[in-house]
């Protein structure tokens, strides 16, 4: 079981020191990183809605069908809109993300004044959050090809260094002794 353990840890280590590294590389290309992101979603909603569509058809006569038809059909059109018209999709998804910033932190400055237990913690983390909203809404041109690609290479380095902690922490615990462990877990 320790043995185990202990490879299981060198193996996190190992991908997460790779995690962080491919995050690095996509903060370097954000632009290229934004415009497969979106490529990559394209690609998802237009197979997903040709599915549905499939699906769909064997619906006939049944509950549901319209549904079915339309909500496939808008993410075939959709995925379609996405690969034909890479940019107007990052343009989109930057205003999207933009308002999300803003109208979370207005919310979480809202509720600082109702929680006062959690008050800062609530007021830093809405103004940062509105303050990130202001600044890509305001800055819409330059951020339309670079924010997915920086949210995106974000993700990827702090995946990487939390696979890299938990691996450490598990070949941490796996260098315990099992009568340590044993004898800590025993009731008393």
């Amino acid at each position: 079981m320790a043995s185990e353990t202990k490879g299981r840890a060198a193996v996190d280590l190992l991908l997460g020191g790779l995690q962080v590294l491919v995050g690095i590389i996509i903060l370097g290309h954000t632009v290229t990183a934004t415009a497969l992101s979106l490529l990559f979603v394209g690609w998802l909603l237009l197979a997903t809605g040709i599915f549905i569509v499939f699906l769909a058809v064997f619906q006939i006569g049944k509950d549901g069908i319209w549904t079915a038809l339309l909500g496939g059909g808008l993410m075939t059109v959709l995925g379609l809109l996405f690969l034909r018209h890479t940019g107007a999709a990052a343009l989109t998804v930057t205003l999207a993300a933009g308002s999300l910033f803003l109208v979370v932190g207005i919310a979480r400055l809202a509720a600082s004044f109702q929680d006062p237990e959690h008050r800062w913690s609530l007021v830093f983390g809405g103004a940062v959050s509105a303050v990130l909203g202001l600044i890509i809404l305001f800055n819409i041109v330059a951020a339309t090809f670079t924010l997915l690609g920086v949210l995106l290479g974000v993700q990827v380095v702090t995946e990487g260094l939390m696979t890299m902690v938990f691996g450490r922490e598990a070949k941490r615990f796996a260098a315990a002794s099992p009568s340590d462990t044993e004898a800590s877990t025993a009731p008393a």
